[in-house]
């Protein structure tokens, strides 16, 4: 056996090793923009390029490759891309060696039109990550590189995303749409959908429970459709699989189409208590003639029944939704429909947006009839009435006891915690030198003040 001091003297030796050899390892920085998917395929992308022998940096003046990872959903959303490959030129003239990349959804949209952006080396579409080393590698010779084939298979079951320490982890367990929305463009940009296997993923659940990970995120385009190819599972089985795998974690799941939230998912998460008590249910419109020009695939009645059973079995249960306003042909009535419908769900959040045209799209071809002062106008009446709504919802807590996930420091004020009740709201409270709670505790508050956003509590 080793003497104290000597192995004490290995691990110094060990710790300075790693250190030289960071210090020498190329860099990557990633930019990531979007939904929780680009987040999950950075994490992927990460992993890939660390396996190359990359260190990751979040300091793009020292990165020797950055790469941007893209959203297409919304026009706002490209164009921030390209203001930021504006900013980036100033690290090019400084490393000409520096490789610049698009991946994503919006590398896969606009393919060689990026390339021909001056300082784009590389374009990289949503399926063909295991492909970024290699391309990296020849821009280094400067020859520039595409690769954005949509897959029918690829799941990236094997790779290892890279995750840096933390409480919150997502987990994607499968990729694509089969939906087409008109409006949407995830099925041209992220391709068909296809499922990871089961046990991988609860095995991954258990890895991250074991790494000391307090909450997953089951990650899909449309969750409600998942299904294992070869053991015939479904999301509800999966969900209940993993809430007994980890009963000591918390678990969430985005994003649900209310035509595939089955009776045995509803009656799942009411089964379990460390599945959090949350849905994002995005309607789009309150409108039964916009939801069938939308191809949202149910009318406005059967999502109306699926918020009901989902009240029965978890009266406390939050909900919130995606809205779009200002879709090709929406009258005033459509428009008051959607607002009805706000007013008898009651969500606790939304995500609430004006209708932007996507080239693609079978809305594309509708045309964009509704002026933009219309359009602004019904959002923020949408908007108003949601936060007066939230705010409602909210004040009726305070007094409660609510069981909130210490994620970290507040970010307005760093004497205060920040964390989030099973519901999804983000609770604020102050850090008490009296109690020894830290970062991944579950704690109980009692709420005393509220906002449409935020809870404020005091800790028991």
């Amino acid at each position: 056996m080793l003497e104290l001091p000597i192995l004490q003297d290995i691990q110094a030796e060990k710790a300075v090793s790693s250190a030289v050899n960071s210090l020498n390892q190329p860099k990557l920085y990633v930019e990531t923009y979007g939904c929780q998917m680009n987040v999950n395929d950075t994490e992927i992308v990460q992993g890939v390029m660390n396996d190359s022998g990359y260190a990751m940096t979040d300091m793009p003046e020292l990165a020797d490759v950055i790469l941007l990872n893209t959203c297409a959903i919304r026009d706002n959303a490209e164009k921030k891309i390209h203001e930021r490959l504006n900013h980036l030129k100033y690290y090019k003239k400084r490393n000409k060696d520096l490789v610049v990349g698009i991946l994503g959804c919006m590398a896969e949209r606009l393919r060689e039109t990026l390339l021909e952006k001056e300082l784009v080396d590389l374009v990289v579409g949503p399926d063909e990550y295991r492909t970024v080393p290699e391309l990296i590698s020849k821009a280094y010779s400067g020859e520039k590189g595409i690769a954005v084939k949509l897959s029918r298979v690829e799941t990236y079951d094997d790779i290892l995303p890279f995750r840096t320490e933390g409480i919150s982890a997502w987990v994607s367990i499968m990729r694509g749409c089969d939906k087409f929305c008109t409006y949407c463009v995830v099925p041209f940009t992220r391709g068909r959908e296809r499922s990871r296997a089961f046990a991988s993923i609860v095995d991954e659940a258990k890895a991250l429970y074991d790494q000391g990970f307090k909450e997953i995120t089951l990650l899909g385009q449309n969750v409600n459709s998942y299904r294992d190819e070869q053991s015939g599972h479904n999301f509800a089985e999966l969900l209940d699989a993993c809430a007994k795998a980890v009963p000591g974690m918390r678990i969430r799941y985005t994003t649900s189409h209310p035509q595939d939230m089955s009776d045995q998912l509803i009656e799942t998460m009411a089964m379990h208590d460390n599945i959090c008590k949350y849905i994002h249910l995005p309607v789009q419109s309150g409108s039964n003639r916009i939801l069938a020009l939308m191809n949202r695939t149910h009318p406005v009645e059967h999502y109306y029944e699926r918020i009901e059973m989902i009240k029965k079995l978890m009266p406390n249960c939050a909900l919130s939704t995606d809205i779009i306003t200002g879709f090709p042909t929406e009258t005033e009535e459509d428009h008051q429909e959607t607002m009805e419908l706000m007013k008898r769900v009651r969500y606790d959040g939304a995500f609430m947006f004006k209708y932007s045209p996507r080239e693609r799209t079978k809305a594309w071809k509708m045309g964009d009839d509704i002026p933009d002062e219309v359009k602004v106008r019904r959002l923020n009446e949408i908007i108003n009435q949601q936060n007066a709504i939230a705010r409602e919802i909210n004040q009726s807590l305070i007094g409660t006891i609510e069981h909130v996930l210490i994620e970290g420091p507040s970010k307005k004020n760093p004497m205060e915690w920040q964390g989030r009740t099973d519901t999804n709201k983000i609770t604020i409270v102050p850090q008490n030198e009296h109690t020894p709670y830290v970062i991944g505790d579950i704690v109980p508050v009692k709420i005393v003040k509220t906002s449409s956003a935020t809870l404020v509590g005091s800790l028991l």
